[in-house]
């Protein structure tokens, strides 16, 4: 009896050749994964450095001179948190129109319920918060917590509850989420 040499493929052959197809479209799909949750990053990133820097302008174009004294600046007394307040109210008056007369302080009130909103609107559960602080990093990231002082530099905070790419909360030291960004505003002492 002669044997006849095959010339097809194996059964096992084909078994490994799937597993490898497999692998493949595993790996791939983990890294299409990876790849759209840092845009999502990315781009709530770039929108908290936006609003920072836009309240950061508002409060440099509404500075008062002389300075006002921390206890009346009412742009230090900002915490916001999106989940806390979601519909914040609306200051009396709206500083919309030029003919509003709005003085400095309605005018803070202002640019504070607009950063309301669109902190609201455009970063999940997110939060803003203006303070005085000369310590902004703890263990390499930002932090929540400020620290105060009457030489502190003023700082604009800005972010959302993240999360950790295991699905954990990040959260800082002290318990707090953490900040996306943090501007300090350079031109109110």
């Amino acid at each position: 009896m002669r044997w006849t040499r095959s010339r097809g493929f194996t059964m096992l052959e084909i078994m490994v050749a799937l597993l490898v197809l497999a692998l493949g479209i595993i790996c791939g799909t983990a890294m299409q994964l990876a790849a759209l949750r840092t845009r999502h990053q990315s781009a709530l990133l770039t929108q908290a450095l936006h609003l920072a820097n836009s309240l950061a302008e508002r409060m440099r174009a509404n500075s008062i001179t002389p300075p006002l004294a921390d206890a009346a600046n009412p742009y230090l007394s900002f915490n916001y948190d999106a989940l806390a307040e979601p519909s914040p109210a609306p200051p009396s008056p709206l500083c919309y129109a030029l003919d509003a007369h709005c003085d400095r302080s309605q005018l803070a009130q202002f640019d504070l319920y607009e950063i309301k909103q669109q902190v609201h609107a455009s970063l999940p559960a997110g939060r803003a918060l203006v303070c005085r602080d000369a310590g902004l990093w703890q263990g390499g990231r930002l932090r929540w917590r400020c620290t105060g002082g009457a030489g502190a530099p003023l700082v604009v905070k800005v972010g959302w509850r993240g999360k950790r790419p295991d699905g954990a909360p990040a959260r800082d030291e002290d318990g707090e989420f953490v900040p996306g960004v943090a501007v300090a505003v350079g031109a109110l002492p």
